[in-house]
């Protein structure tokens, strides 16, 4: 073969059947169009095992491509660092940066394969190493559901309560994706799942706009808890209605206190329930007029936003009105009259 396709043989795992004047340092770290080499290939599929064991060193494995991904990094995303010869994963050559501030090592926790780096290597310090956005490993992990792979003995209160530049978390994190219940129980306190991100919002906000509230510990689930505001006023209560997630509060925690407690804009649940499509979720025993028909501070209703919405097949049968007469509608565009249930 003259001129052989690297990129497609390092891709597709051909490199062995190349002959071995085709795998030179010239031929294997050419870029492509995305700066990408060969071995960035090699290292992403897992073919790092076919380079020659002489041109797998430190200069060769550290060059980067127009993201500022090395080979390493490609290697530690997708899990094959067991390919990378051992000497060549020292703390140094796996805190190298991307554009983004992203090292090996975090690609590495977001895939769950902190396993392969060599034994003693992982430390409490690097675990809490940052991206530029503030990232640690374990926020990573958070994010792609790696932390029941995480090694154990760095999950600590310190470890999960370190926030990002946003102020978020781990639990937080782990809170919006799902991923909460690969958290100890022990570290899911109240204390660590109310602490607020810079815009106030706690792991309960994260977890009920998420629908995860069903991973937050009943005990967490109070009154008070549920209606924290955010710095927009925005709550839990007020979150799990939009999202659907109500059923996961337990029953007996879900009162008409929390049904009918007002964001900054004046709105209930039931009114944020209305609006999304997802008053069905709501208890019948709710749904009186008494809580139906109170005003946000724009006047509006739920039953009102039901019906604005296109949700009016969830309403009581009490609060379907029948349909305006032409003289009805003459009065509203008077502004004389308004819908029964505006």
């Amino acid at each position: 073969m003259k001129n052989p396709d690297l990129f497609a043989a390092a891709r597709d795992g051909q490199l062995s059947a190349l002959p071995a004047a085709a795998l030179t340092p010239e031929t294997l770290l050419k870029p492509n169009a995305s700066g990408n080499t060969p071995l960035h290939l090699a290292a992403k599929y897992g073919h790092l095992d076919q380079v020659p064991s002489a041109l797998l060193i430190a200069e060769h494995l550290s060059g980067k491509n127009d993201a500022g991904y090395t080979p390493l990094h490609l290697a530690a995303r997708h899990g094959h660092l067991k390919q990378v010869p051992p000497p060549l994963l020292s703390r140094d050559n796996l805190l190298a940066r991307s554009n983004s501030g992203y090292t090996p090592l975090h690609l590495a926790a977001s895939g769950g394969f902190l396993h392969q780096l060599p034994a003693g290597l992982l430390t409490a310090g690097l675990v809490l190493t940052r991206t530029d956005s503030g990232n640690t490993l374990l926020h990573e992990a958070a994010e792609h559901g790696a932390i029941d792979r995480f090694p154990p003995q760095f999950l600590t209160r310190e470890t999960v309560t370190a926030a990002n530049g946003s102020g978020e978390t781990v639990l937080h994190v782990a809170a919006f994706n799902g991923h909460l219940d690969q958290v100890p129980r022990a570290l899911l306190t109240a204390d660590n799942l109310l602490a607020k991100t810079a815009n106030h919002d706690t792991c309960l906000h994260a977890a009920a706009i998420a629908g995860h509230l069903d991973q937050i510990p009943p005990e967490v689930l109070t009154h008070d808890n549920l209606v924290l505001p955010s710095k927009s006023g925005h709550t839990p209560i007020h979150a799990a209605a939009e999202s659907g997630s109500i059923a996961q509060i337990p029953r007996d925690r879900l009162t008409v206190d929390l049904l009918i407690s007002r964001n900054d804009f004046g709105d209930t649940p039931l009114h944020a329930a209305a609006v999304e499509g997802h008053l069905q979720d709501i208890p019948r025993e709710f749904l009186n007029r008494a809580t139906m028909m109170m005003r946000n501070y724009n006047g509006g209703t739920p039953v009102g936003a039901a019906l604005r919405y296109g949700h009016a097949s969830q309403l009581p049968p009490e609060f379907v009105p029948r349909p305006p007469t032409a003289w009805d509608r003459f009065l509203y565009r008077l502004g004389v009259a308004r819908p029964p249930f505006g």
